[in-house]
């Protein structure tokens, strides 16, 4: 599948390009009619205090809709991993929708 990776105000390293690419094909196991994404990398500013302040915003393109996740960690592995669970559960109702249609 085809996805733009956009990191703001800040270059992402080839290694968490590669782990985000490989985590989202495998949605592709659940909805094989996914047309594209974009994935947005941003690092969250406020309160140094706050640990989770890494955010993975992650929009699909799929027939019909898109489908749009927002999740945020202390790394951007874990929030990676956190929007792609949510990403299946929306891809599962998503296709269960488009079957009763048809």
């Amino acid at each position: 599948m085809k996805i733009q990776v956009h990191s703001i105000h800040f270059d992402a390293d080839q290694k968490l390009l590669d782990f985000i690419q490989r985590k989202v094909d495998k949605l592709d196991t659940f909805y094989d009619r996914i047309q594209g994404g974009e994935v947005f990398l941003r690092l969250e500013k406020g309160d140094s205090s706050k640990v989770k302040n890494k955010v993975v915003e992650v929009k699909l393109s799929v027939p019909g809709s898109s489908i749009f996740v927002k999740e945020e960690d202390a790394s951007f592995e874990a929030a990676t991993d956190q929007a792609v669970e949510a990403l299946k559960i929306q891809l599962k109702k998503h296709k269960e929708k488009a079957a009763g249609k048809a």
